[in-house]
Order: C-alpha cells, then structure tokens, then sequence
C-alpha cells in the first residue's frame, strides 16, 4: 500500500477501518455482486466500490487487482483518475 492510502485509513475509525478490511477481501477474491461497484468514466480498468462515503478506487487488469486509493469522497476524490 502506499504511504497515501495508508495515511487516509489511519484517520478512519475503527469501524471504517472493519468495513474497508471486509470490502478489500471481497475485491481481492473477486466477489463484486454485492458490491456497491461502479466503472468510472472513460476508464475500462478502473473501478470504485462505495461503502457510506468511504471509496475505494482500483485497477483491475486481467487477474490482477490494484488498489489505487481508499479515502471518503469529496470533491477531489476521482480527480486523479
């Protein structure tokens, strides 16, 4: 994980904390039908899954699944993709 990602869950909650831990299993086994997932615009490998305001956005290429980053949604929040 990057230094980004892992400064952004450091200031969830414990709870928050519990949900993301559960959804990144769900990502990284595959298992996406219930899941709040969404393809984002103009982007075919790239994905987000939304829990309340928490997001989790990720690259999936053929098998492989990238996190790309984990923080609760604001305006900038999918700028960078």
């Amino acid at each position: 994980m990057t230094d980004r990602i892992q400064k952004n869950i450091n200031k969830l909650s414990a709870k928050e904390k519990k949900k993301i831990e559960t959804l990144l299993v769900l990502i990284k086994t595959g298992h996406f039908s219930n899941l709040d997932l969404k393809k984002l615009k103009n982007r075919n490998d790239i994905f987000r899954v939304r829990k309340g305001d928490i997001r989790i956005i990720f690259q999936k290429n053929d098998e492989k699944i990238t996190v790309l980053a984990i923080e609760r949604r604001s305006d900038t929040t999918y700028n960078e993709f």
